[in-house]
């Protein structure tokens, strides 16, 4: 499911705008609860930053060694992050989190340390940004299911989900 937009699709995920774009208007975000993964529309692709544009939250350097990023390749996947919005009782919004998560990748440090690595990526600003409203289901457990669906997968979460 992880290899291909199509795929994704299919489960239900939709948007697949670039974080360029997203980054000019979260207004085309839901309002609601989901999961949302980030995308690289072309697997093969990579180069990594030593200093990406993540901010420091709370003091901390959310940069990676290359090594580690190296490391944390997925080899054939499209997707590079699962994240979820509003969860376990929160009442975060796929647009609020994602917005918060676009602001850390410009340095701002917001409480989105999770999937911090894309920022070390050459063209973070090119992945694409996809997202499923889950009404009638928990939001993290749609995100455990899909990392652990990944994990079945490729024998690994994807490459900038540190932890399950």
């Amino acid at each position: 499911m992880f290899a291909t937009k199509e795929n994704l699709v299919k489960y239900g995920f939709t948007g697949f705008k670039a974080i360029n774009e997203l980054g000019r208007d979260v207004t085309i975000l839901p309002k609601q609860r989901g999961v949302y993964v980030i995308v690289n529309p072309i697997s093969a692709l990579k180069g990594f930053l030593k200093e990406g544009t993540g901010g420091h939250f709370k003091g901390k350097n959310p940069n990676v060694s290359v090594e580690e990023l190296d490391t944390n390749w997925v080899k054939d996947a499209i997707v590079v992050y699962i994240g979820q919005a509003g969860g376990k009782g929160s009442a975060a919004t796929l647009q609020g989190r994602i917005r918060q998560y676009l602001d850390f990748g410009k340095g701002k440090p917001v409480g989105h340390y999770g999937g911090r690595l894309i920022w070390q990526i050459s063209h973070s600003k090119d992945l694409l940004v996809a997202w499923k409203v889950t009404l009638n289901e928990d939001p993290s457990t749609v995100e455990t299911q899909l990392l652990n669906e990944f994990k079945e997968s490729y024998n690994m979460l994807p490459f900038a989900n540190l932890r399950m």
